[in-house]
């Protein structure tokens, strides 16, 4: 018989849906796509834009409003840990602040994640899905050094899920924000200077606006 079909890759499947742009070293080509992106984007056909973390975009170019409802990190964006700077750095941390080479390697692959997350979360006003597509962010030794403002929104309910339960999840979030806003309910969370000083007021607050 004939050679077998290949079955569609992941890709293969987004592209049915979506257009992908994808983030190059070349910076002209980079900025062309992002352009075309977000042209993507204001014509109301959506896209998916690829990049890598520690990169020119991840690192400094906003996707706000209708430019990012989405984030999807691949992995954890651990350093090159045999590069002469970063070992000179790791044995400085060593020797005068007794801050070990794993500990720091984590959190500095954390803090970089993060960075990745809030490229769609840019104001108050703003919303969006964060997926951190690694089991190693369960672990409390990564999960335990995320920002509040992603942590708390970690609860059991939103660790360990299936690809099922996330798109139920994704759907009832997205159209759930899509609703207009409810004056009541905004004013519900607005809270004054002095509201904030007190932190029951504060964690009530927040647990309003929590999407379980």
């Amino acid at each position: 018989g004939g050679p077998r079909a290949r079955l569609p890759s992941v890709l293969d499947r987004v592209l049915e849906h979506k257009l992908v742009y994808i983030e190059t070293p070349d910076i002209v080509e980079t900025t062309l796509a992002l352009e075309n992106y977000k042209r993507a984007c204001d014509c109301g056909r959506g896209a998916v834009f690829l990049s890598v973390a520690r990169g020119k975009v991840a690192e400094g170019v906003d996707f706000d409003r209708h430019y990012g409802r989405a984030v999807l990190l691949l992995g954890v964006p651990f350093q090159y840990t045999k590069g002469r700077p970063l070992t000179a750095r790791l044995e400085y941390l060593a020797e005068t602040c007794q801050i070990s080479e794993a500990d720091f390697i984590t959190f500095d692959a954390i803090r970089q994640a993060a960075q990745c997350a809030g490229r769609v979360i840019r104001g108050k006003t703003d919303y969006g899905l964060i997926v951190f597509a690694d089991a190693r962010y369960n672990r409390h030794d990564k999960r335990s050094k995320l920002p509040q403002w992603i942590g708390q929104h970690l609860t059991d309910a939103h660790l360990n899920l299936s690809t099922d339960m996330g798109v139920m999840i994704s759907r009832r979030f997205l159209k759930r924000m899509a609703q207009p806003v409810d004056t009541e309910d905004n004013a519900a969370v607005s809270m004054t200077a002095a509201d904030l000083k007190d932190a029951s007021r504060l964690r009530e607050a927040i647990s309003k606006t929590v999407v379980s």
